[in-house]
C-alpha cells in the first residue's frame, strides 16, 4: 500500500485537520479500558497486579523486583560492541544534561528584600520503559542519566516482561550501567498505577517518566489528575515524526527517517511536507522499496496506514503546517535548515539538514528522547534535567526592609479584602 499523497491548497478546514490527524488520540474505548485498569490496581494491589500480567502479557508469576546481581550480569554479558554504544550514549546524555545544571537566583528586589530561587531534587521517581516490540533500553538512558544527575533519592524502573518473566538483557545492562538497582518487571498502564498509588511490592513514587503506547499515556493522564497520584513528565505516547523536504532533497534519506519512526509501533505516525511533487512521488516510491526489506512488515504497515505526504505550494506553508501540528520530532531537510529553526514554534525536537538523522537523538547525541506527542510540544518541551528537579522560593527581609515595602503590602491587601494579610504587616512594622 502506497503512501497517500495530499494536496495542501485543495482540503478544506475539515480535510487539513482531517490529515494531521494522529492514530488512536480520540479512542475513547482507551480511556474506559484503563480507568478499568486504575481502579483495579488501586484496589486490588499486588492481586491485581498479577492479574493484569498474566492477561496482558502472559506471564503469571509473582511480582518482585528483580535481584541486583541479575542486572550487573546481564552488564558483563552484553556483546562488547553493544556495550561501547550505551558507554557513547551515556556520556553524551551525561555531558549535555550535566550542562542544563541551574545555579538558582539570589537577588536583592528592593533595599532590605532579597529574593531566591532554588532548586531541589524530586525524591521519588519512576521510570517506565516500553519493552513489548522492541526493548527500548535507551530510554533507561534517557531517563536514569538525568534522574541521578539531579539526585533523586529513590528511581523505581518499570518495563513489561516476558512470558517467562524475564526482561531484556538489553535493558537490564542499561539499567546496570546508569545506576538503577530496583528494576520490576510490570508493564501497561498497571505499572502506571502502581507506581502512582503505591502497593505492598510497589513503592509509591512522586513523578513519573518515560514514553509508551496510548494505555500508558492515557494511565499517566489519569493518575496525574488524582490529588494521592503521582506527578508526570509529559503525555510521551506513540511515535511520530515530521519531515519538511525541499527540491533536492534525498528521497531515499526522507524515506529511511519517515520509516524509522513507523518501525516503533502501529499506531506511530510519519508525515513529509514538501513544495515539490516530483520529491513527494520520488519518496513515496523509495518508502515502498525499503519497507519491503524490512523485518517488522506488520507494524509498519499499519503505521504508514495513519502516514502521508503533504505537497504545500512553499517553504513559508510547510513551516506553518509543522508548527500547526507540533510534532514530537522534526527534521529539515533543507540547504537552509539552520535558518529555518528560528520559524520552528512548536517541536519536541529538531533535526537539521541531511546529515540529522533522528535516530542520532533516539540513541546518543545527548539530547533526550522522551518527548511530547499528540501536539503536546505547544505547551511541553523535552525531558531535561530540570524535569527531575523542583523550584522553591525563598525570601528574607530586614526591618528596614519590611517598613518600606509595608505601605504597598497593606494598600494591596486591603483592596483584595485580607484584612488579616495588612495585619501581619502592622503588627510587625509597629512594634
Amino acid at each position: 500500500m502506497l503512501l497517500q499523497i495530499l494536496n495542501w491548497t485543495k482540503l478544506d478546514e475539515s480535510g487539513r485537520k482531517a490529515a494531521l490527524a494522529r492514530a488512536g488520540n480520540n479512542d475513547t474505548s482507551v480511556a474506559v479500558n484503563v480507568r478499568d485498569i486504575v481502579a483495579q490496581v488501586r484496589r486490588g494491589g499486588d492481586t491485581a497486579l498479577r492479574e493484569l500480567t498474566a492477561r496482558f502479557d502472559g506471564f503469571d508469576g509473582p511480582l518482585a523486583f528483580l535481584p541486583p546481581e541479575a542486572l550487573a550480569r546481564a552488564a558483563d554479558e552484553l556483546d562488547p560492541t553493544l556495550r561501547a554504544a550505551l558507554d557513547v550514549a551515556i556520556a553524551n546524555v551525561t555531558r549535555f544534561h550535566q550542562a542544563q545544571r541551574h545555579q538558582g537566583v539570589r537577588i536583592e528586589t528592593q533595599p532590605g528584600v532579597m529574593c531566591e530561587l532554588k532548586w531541589r531534587p524530586i525524591e521519588r521517581v519512576g521510570l517506565y520503559v516500553p519493552g513489548g516490540s522492541a526493548p527500548l533500553f535507551s530510554t533507561v538512558v534517557m531517563g536514569a542519566v538525568p534522574a541521578k544527575l539531579a539526585g533523586c533519592s529513590t528511581l523505581i524502573l518499570c518495563t513489561p516482561p516476558r512470558k517467562d518473566g524475564s526482561v531484556h538483557p538489553g535493558i537490564l545492562a542499561a539499567a546496570h550501567l546508569c545506576g538503577v538497582t530496583r528494576v520490576l518487571p510490570l508493564g501497561g498502564a498497571q505499572a502506571i498505577a502502581a507506581l502512582a498509588f503505591g502497593t505492598a511490592t510497589v513503592p509509591k513514587v512522586d513523578k513519573i517518566f518515560g514514553p509508551g503506547n496510548a494505555y500508558v499515556t492515557m494511565a499517566k493522564q489519569l493518575v496525574a489528575q488524582e490529588p494521592d497520584g503521582a506527578a508526570i513528565d509529559m503525555p510521551a505516547g506513540p511515535s511520530e515524526v515530521m519531515v519538511l523536504a525541499s527540491t533536492g532533497a534525498n528521497p531515499a534519506w526522507i524515506a529511511a527517517d519517515m520509516l524509522a519512526q513507523a518501525e516503533h509501533g502501529p499506531d506511530s505516525q510519519a508525515i513529509l511536507v514538501t513544495s515539490d511533487a516530483r520529491l513527494a512521488e520520488d519518496v513515496r516510491r523509495a518508502v515502498a522499496q525499503q519497507q519491503a526489506l524490512l523485518p517488522r512488515a506488520e507494524i509498519l504497515a499499519r503505521a504508514l496506514q495513519n502516514s502521508r505526504i503533504l505537497v504545500v505550494p512553499d517553504r513559508g506553508v510547510a513551516l506553518d503546517v509543522a508548527n500547526a501540528y507540533a510534532p514530537e520530532h522534526l527534521i529539515l531537510h533543507d540547504p537552509d535548515a539552520e535558518a529555518l529553526v528560528s520559524r520552528v514554534q512548536h517541536a519536541g525536537s529538531v533535526f537539521v539538514g541531511p546529515w540529522s538523522p533522528e535516530t542520532a537523538g533516539d540513541y546518543a547525541s545527548g539530547t533526550n528522547h522522551v518527548l511530547p506527542t499528540y501536539g503536546y510540544a505547544r505547551a511541553h518541551g523535552s525531558l531535561s534535567l530540570l524535569s527531575f528537579m523542583k523550584s522553591m522560593t525563598v525570601q528574607s527581609l530586614t526591618q528596614s526592609g519590611l517598613a518600606a515595602m509595608a505601605p504597598s503590602l497593606t494598600a494591596l491587601a486591603k483592596a483584595e479584602g485580607l484584612e488579616a494579610h495588612a495585619a501581619a504587616v502592622k503588627v510587625r512594622v509597629r512594634s
